[in-house]
């Protein structure tokens, strides 16, 4: 009987162990689809080493019903730097819903390249990413050329066109920017470019509409 109970006690240690290393140290994702090849290949297996950026605190029990969460980031030993491969949340409870304020589903997560970060100017010519004056390329440059062959006729309207998807500035996938990635404690004119380009992100930071009143 005592070996019976001490064997399940050890289970249910094992498992709270592995609930905790899960939340707190690591985590594994199933690249979904071939956007990151030739680095990631569609169906490989990556692993995500929480400590260093932080790890993710939040409700789970929420976020499996797919509603949004309140998420609290533990203190990490190291920055996102330029080319690092990221898992994260993509900002937008569903595909394609651009006009509705962010939203985060926390089971909905991407895998992409960080092409730019704080304190960078990011943009793209002819396809191609670069970062200030143009003269540091970013991102995977043979991957780029690659995607230019296309023809934009082929190419859905969602996915040729970006940020801020506005009829106006009509930025797209191969004429982009310049975008001001901002750092901590900078300032923006807030003119009309700027008030399309970083509204939806003040909102989701301060939790309060933004309006913008010509003077």
């Amino acid at each position: 009987m005592n070996k019976a109970v001490n064997a399940i006690f050890g289970l249910a240690a094992l498992l709270v162990l592995y609930v905790l290393a899960q939340i707190l140290l690591f985590a594994t994702f199933k690249i979904p689809s071939d956007s990151m090849e030739p680095t990631l290949i569609e169906g490989d297996v990556i692993s995500v080493c929480k400590p260093a950026l932080g790890a993710r605190i939040f409700n789970i029990w929420t976020a499996l019903k797919g509603e949004e969460v309140d998420v609290y980031r533990l203190s990490g030993f190291s920055k996102v730097r330029r080319d690092d491969i990221l898992v994260f949340n993509f900002p937008y409870s569903e595909w394609n819903q651009w006009d509705e304020n962010m939203k985060m589903n926390i089971s909905n997560y991407y895998v992409k390249r960080c092409v730019a970060v704080p304190g960078d100017t990011l943009f793209i010519h002819d396809g191609i990413y670069m970062i200030g004056d143009g003269n540091v390329l970013a991102g995977n440059i043979e991957s780029q050329k690659r995607i230019m062959k296309f023809n934009p006729d082929n190419i859905p309207d969602d996915q040729y066109y970006t940020l801020p998807f506005d009829s106006i500035v009509r930025w797209n996938i191969r004429e982009f920017g310049p975008f001001y990635i901002p750092g901590k404690n900078d300032s923006i004119p807030m003119n009309r470019t700027n008030y399309l380009l970083y509204k939806k992100i003040i909102v989701w930071e301060q939790g309060e509409e933004v309006l913008f009143q010509r003077k």
